[in-house]
């Protein structure tokens, strides 16, 4: 199937997942059909302080309609926060639209996994998730450091990579919710903090959401070939 991405929330998240889908598609000896259609970080950004919710649904059904121009089959949003909206999205959505966050859950499930921390953008962390993960305990960093952890996220995203401070921030904070408020691992609750974690030893189990919202979109790309 042609997959379609919603892309540049933020540029390094969408090399990411081009990366991992041609990586997977690889792998598997089925051709990758892929558009990428861009969307405006800072917009996004803008919109998820507003709580705008049916703004950037109308914004990135514009851009799906763009993909389903090209060809594209179905869509994915390639941000965490941008699926701050994909309920609103869905109605207007001219290609269905494949979310993350049932994929997450299932994910926890298979696991077993009871207790888990969370690490992203502010609404993601106040909210674990948009509310979707049912199958654990959600913990998140409190008060000033969850400021600081949404603070150097946001910068990280809109950047494209990440600095050690920020990093360490991300770090200090996942080892916080392991130690001592005992989540079993820690929720990599946005797409850009690969740049953070990928090759390094963090001190604590990590699940990311982008790992996982890649394997689904491969899996439907390839379960429905031919």
């Amino acid at each position: 199937m042609h997959i379609g991405l919603v892309g540049g929330i933020g540029p390094a998240a969408t090399e990411h997942y081009y990366r991992g889908l041609i990586e997977r598609h690889g792998r598997s000896g089925v051709p990758l059909e892929l558009t990428i259609v861009h969307a405006d970080v800072r917009e996004l950004a803008r919109n998820v302080t507003a709580q705008a919710r049916q703004r950037q649904a109308e914004v990135f059904a514009g851009l799906v309609r763009r993909l389903a121009g090209a060809g594209a089959q179905f869509a994915a949003v390639t941000s965490m926060g941008g699926h701050f909206c994909i309920g609103e999205l869905a109605p207007l959505s001219p290609l269905p639209q494949l979310n993350a966050v049932p994929h997450v859950e299932a994910a926890i499930r298979e696991r077993g996994l009871r207790r888990i921390g969370i690490l992203g953008t502010k609404l993601v962390m106040e909210t674990g998730l948009y509310g979707g993960i049912s199958a654990a305990t959600i913990v998140a960093p409190k008060s000033d450091a969850l400021e600081r952890v949404h603070r150097s996220y946001i910068e990280m995203a809109q950047a494209g990579r990440v600095t050690e401070d920020q990093r360490q921030t991300f770090f200090a904070a996942g080892e916080w919710m392991h130690l001592e408020l005992g989540a079993e691992a820690i929720l990599l609750g946005g797409t850009d903090l690969f740049l953070a974690f990928e090759g390094q030893n963090s001190g604590f189990p990590v699940l990311d959401c982008a790992t996982i919202h890649m394997d689904a979109i491969h899996h439907w790309a390839v379960g429905q070939q031919g």
